[in-house]
């Protein structure tokens, strides 16, 4: 009976471990990604010169869409950090959603766009839902996560 409510509670305590947002502060974690030409591209080049955005989206998805285009108005605030786009999505729709709700993002210099072809994002990073946002600072440590659309705006006092 003992180890019956000791596994119990191991399992339920590990439970809420893995449902917690990322804390601010922790590292990058290592992940491998693609560009759409085919290349691979690991978090490691993501360079330490910049605060970096990692933006995990779904093509279909209306919340990310909203995110994209609140993101690509403001694109000129965005100059000084480098921003990630991350996707599961094939080639075609990653292309349809940055031509429709992220062309001012796509012509900057320092936005990336990549596929997650592997699907390492979720298990790595633990998003919970589309879209979630993740800001590094300069060293890669976490400065601010969120998955709420209506948080955006914290996002950009945060980048300055």
């Amino acid at each position: 009976m003992k180890h019956l409510l000791i596994t119990f509670l191991l399992l339920a305590s590990s439970r809420f471990a893995f449902s917690q947002d990322p804390l601010p502060g922790s590292l990058m974690p290592k992940a491998l990604f693609y560009k759409l030409n085919g290349k691979s591209f690991s978090t490691d080049q993501i360079g330490k010169d910049k605060k970096s955005l990692l933006m995990f989206y779904d093509a279909t998805c209306e919340h990310c869409q909203q995110v994209a285009l609140n993101l690509s108005k403001r694109s000129k605030e965005l100059s000084g950090i480098n921003i990630y786009m991350i996707s599961l999505d094939e080639s075609k729709s990653i292309n349809y959603f940055m031509g429709t709700f992220s062309k001012p993002l796509q012509a900057m210099r320092t936005v990336t766009v990549l596929q997650d072809r592997d699907m390492v994002f979720i298990p790595i990073f633990h998003p919970k839902q589309y879209p979630s946002l993740y800001l590094y600072g300069k060293d890669k440590r976490l400065i601010f996560f969120t998955n709420k659309e209506k948080e955006v705006g914290k996002f950009f006092s945060l980048i300055k």
